[in-house]
Order: structure tokens, then C-alpha cells, then sequence
């Protein structure tokens, strides 16, 4: 069965026929292609042309982070799963004001709901202000205004400084953890949106842009309880604790072993399986993913409604 690969070394990707091999000193390590669901790089790889060209033919997403672990960017292949259909309606989607404010208001509507789960704390303040809001603008307000509330109770759970969201750096270990998280769990999207006909591009509550798949920011706000926060009240004491992070560019990060820990609990995370109330069936949250999309596609394509997934 497919899976992800996440790889921390340094070396040269290559292609040898239908086979990756990661080339480090000393090493070669082979990686069969049909067992690559997904690659996130962590370390310094190189590699050429014949590589993305043999990842685009068998559809694979290269997710790139850079030392600090930082998330640069999306190797994002020739799509197969093309509608000009779907197309239209996700852009008739967008332009209509009613039918954007809809959209925006669920996927934040999913955000507070589950953050309301994971952190057992009372956000219908913020449920009656995303209920009454009337445009865009005033529903990232109320997400704003929600994130801040959920952060400061993270702060409370953990008892570790968060004091203000920074990022780049990010200005203690509390702000490192949301980062670092969020990053995995916009790639992690992003490459289930390549899996479906829908154009990362086209987005309802964060305004499209040029330089980013919107999309999956979109999505991730419904999820960001679910997979980062609760992960990170999970891990803080006892998996991760001060000695897995550093001081580096006026910020701190998680070191090489800190961000192992987490990406693999992460990883552990998407595979955990539960039976979903809906379908009757075992699922993995990985699969979770996929099928909020198809639930959007369902929206879009007017057969349903788009509820967001809550716990």
C-alpha cells in the first residue's frame, strides 16, 4: 500500500527506471516507486529533470521544507484529474458574493466547532458573530478573534509562553509547534486536492493569490484543531519537551530530532482509522481529508450542501 515518505537526509533523489533511490555518502537507498503516496523533504536533496518528470508520470507531490523547517514549496504535477465543468462552478462560486460568504462562514464554522473539542472551552461568542457576520471581511474578523482565544487556552492546557502568534520566526516554542504543524497540514491538503478535479487556486474564505494554493487554507481551518492542536497537547511533556528545539535567526525552531518526533506522530495521526458516524465504516484520517473534498465538489456542483466535518 502506498504511503508517505518523509526524508531527513541529505543526498541526490534519482530515477533508475520504475525505482527512486535516495543517494547519500556511503548510501543508496532505494525507494520503489508504487509505494510512494507522497514525498515531504526535509533535507538538503538534490535533484534534475528526469526526477520531476518520472514524479509528474506517476502523479507523486513533492512537498519541500527548508532547514528550519520552514514549508518552501509544492512540486505540484501535470493534473489528470482535469474538469473545465468543476472549474467553472468553484470561479461561479467565488464570484458569487452570497454563495463565498456561505463557504467562508462553514469552514470556520468547522474550525470553532472542533476547537471547541479539542481545547473544552466555550467559543459560541465567536458561533453568534460568524453567524451575524456580513461579508468576507468580518468573517476572517471573527476568525481571527477565534484563533487568538483558542491559542491563549493552548497556552493554558500546555503551560507553555505563547504570549502573541509570530511566525517567521516564530518567537518561542509554543509558536515553533503551530507552525511547524499547520506547514504539514497544508501540504498534507494540498496534495489530497491533486488527488480530486478541484484548482487549488479558487478559494472562498482566504482571498486567492498568485504565490499560494489557497485551497488548502481554506480546508485546513477545519482540521487545524483536529491535527495540530490536539497533536501538540498531546506531545508537549512528553514526547517533546525544551531540549528538542533551538535558538536560530532571532527565532526558535525544533531541531532535527524534534521535528522527527512530530512528523512522526503526525504521520501516525493521518493513519489512525476510526469508524465514521456517517458512512459506517473504518476510515483513516488521511481518508478524511480526501472526503471533505469531495463533500466541497458535492457543494459546488449543487447536489449538497457543504457542512464541515466536526468531531
Amino acid at each position: 500500500m502506498p504511503r508517505v515518505y518523509y526524508i531527513f537526509k541529505s543526498g541526490t533523489l534519482r530515477r533508475k527506471e520504475n525505482t527512486l533511490f535516495l543517494e547519500t555518502e556511503g548510501q543508496k537507498i532505494p525507494i520503489p516507486v508504487e509505494e510512494v503516496y507522497e514525498l515531504f523533504i526535509f533535507g538538503e536533496v538534490n535533484f534534475n529533470t528526469k526526477l520531476i518528470n518520472f514524479l509528474s508520470s506517476n502523479g507523486i507531490v513533492m512537498h519541500i521544507f527548508n532547514y528550519y523547517g520552514w514549508y518552501s514549496g509544492t512540486f505540484y504535477p501535470r493534473e489528470d484529474k482535469v474538469s473545465g465543468f468543476l472549474l467553472v462552478k468553484q470561479v461561479e462560486k467565488y464570484l458569487n458574493s452570497n454563495e463565498r460568504l456561505y463557504l467562508a462562514k462553514k469552514f470556520v464554522e468547522g474550525a470553532i466547532k472542533n476547537g471547541e473539542k479539542v481545547l473544552k472551552s466555550d467559543f459560541s461568542e465567536n458561533l453568534k458573530a460568524l453567524r451575524e457576520a456580513k461579508n468576507v471581511s468580518e468573517v476572517m474578523a471573527v476568525e481571527a478573534d477565534f484563533w487568538k482565544k483558542a491559542y491563549r487556552r493552548l497556552e493554558e492546557l500546555t503551560g507553555w509562553k505563547f504570549e502573541s502568534r509570530t511566525r517567521r520566526p516564530p518567537k518561542n516554542r509554543l509558536n515553533a509547534l503551530i507552525s511547524f504543524g499547520n506547514s504539514l497540514l497544508y501540504a498534507k491538503i494540498l496534495g489530497e486536492i491533486y488527488k480530486t478535479a478541484l484548482n487549488p487556486t479558487v478559494s472562498y474564505l482566504h482571498e486567492p493569490s498568485e504565490r499560494r494554493y489557497s485551497l488548502a487554507l481554506d480546508v485546513a481551518e477545519v482540521f487545524k484543531p483536529l491535527f495540530v492542536l490536539k497533536l501538540i497537547t498531546t506531545l508537549i511533556g512528553t514526547k517533546l519537551k525544551e531540549n528538542h528545539f533551538r535558538e536560530d535567526l532571532n527565532g526558535i525552531f525544533l531541531n532535527e530530532e524534534g521535528k522527527k518526533i512530530f512528523i512522526s506522530q503526525f504521520d501516525a495521526l493521518m493513519e489512525k482509522t476510526f469508524k465514521h458516524r456517517t458512512l459506517k465504516r473504518n476510515i483513516s484520517n488521511r481518508q478524511l481529508l480526501r472526503l471533505e473534498l469531495y463533500k466541497l465538489i458535492k457543494h459546488l456542483l449543487e447536489e449538497k450542501d457543504y457542512i464541515p466535518y466536526t468531531n
